[in-house]
């Protein structure tokens, strides 16, 4: 017997999304709740809320939205292109916001200064960026590129590609980084390697590969920490 489709009508005022916002901030909603306020309304036959955590269900939670495209979305029930669009604006609002953080002044001296930049640009992406920050002879960072988006368990870059970009920008020295979608930070033997090509390639073109992160899930790996290169 299938359970009753309460309506947001029939929830009382406040255990309502928008109400619980309002009264107790953003951050003590589910992502359930966040989802439908973006989503506004549901349908005759769904509320909102509903929609919402069938929407995350069928997505197969928070990280994989992030990848849907405007096509997945409106092939979903309920979901026409405003609701997608709206979905997709909400969403990449966000991951500007994460970037946002970079700015020209921003200095890097330790690994968890990069880890921090990046870590909620990357921890969510389900298939593989290589990123490179790149940085001026006081370590500000300059300019921020993604070189690579690789498949869901390999993400290959070369180093042309790596060094063209950072004398494009009169970079002196780079951090490279790149998330692991299983969120498991430890470095495979291919993120090794490539470590070492760049490391290598770098010194002869005289532009230093500081360090290489391994982003994970809220966690991360320098290769320099570890002695690994």
């Amino acid at each position: 017997m299938e359970s009753p489709q309460y309506m947001m009508r029939d929830i009382p005022q406040e255990d309502r999304p928008r109400e619980r916002m309002m009264e107790y901030g953003a951050g003590a909603l589910s992502h359930t709740e966040l989802l439908a306020i973006l989503l506004r309304t549901g349908t005759r036959k769904e509320s909102a809320m509903h929609m919402a955590q069938r929407i995350l269900n069928q997505a197969g939670g928070i990280r994989s939205l992030m990848d849907l495209s405007l096509e997945e979305m409106t092939a979903m029930k309920g979901i026409g292109q405003a609701k997608a669009v709206q979905l997709k604006a909400g969403i990449e609002l966000g991951h500007r916001i994460a970037k946002s953080r970079l700015a020209p002044s921003t200095s890097i001296r330790t690994p968890r200064d990069a880890a921090d930049i990046l870590m909620e640009q990357l921890r969510y992406l389900q298939k593989e960026h290589f990123v490179c920050l790149f940085l001026n002879s006081k370590n500000h960072i300059i300019a921020q590129e993604t070189l690579s988006m690789g498949s869901l368990n390999a993400s290959i870059v070369h180093p042309r590609e790596v060094f063209r970009a950072a004398i494009k920008c009169s970079s002196a020295s780079i951090v490279c980084a790149h998330n692991h979608p299983s969120g498991d930070p430890t470095p495979s033997p291919e993120d090794i390697q490539i470590t070492k090509r760049l490391i290598e390639a770098g010194a002869i073109v005289g532009i230093d590969v500081l360090d290489h992160l391994v982003i994970g899930d809220g966690t991360y790996v320098s290769l320099k920490e570890k002695g690994l290169v």
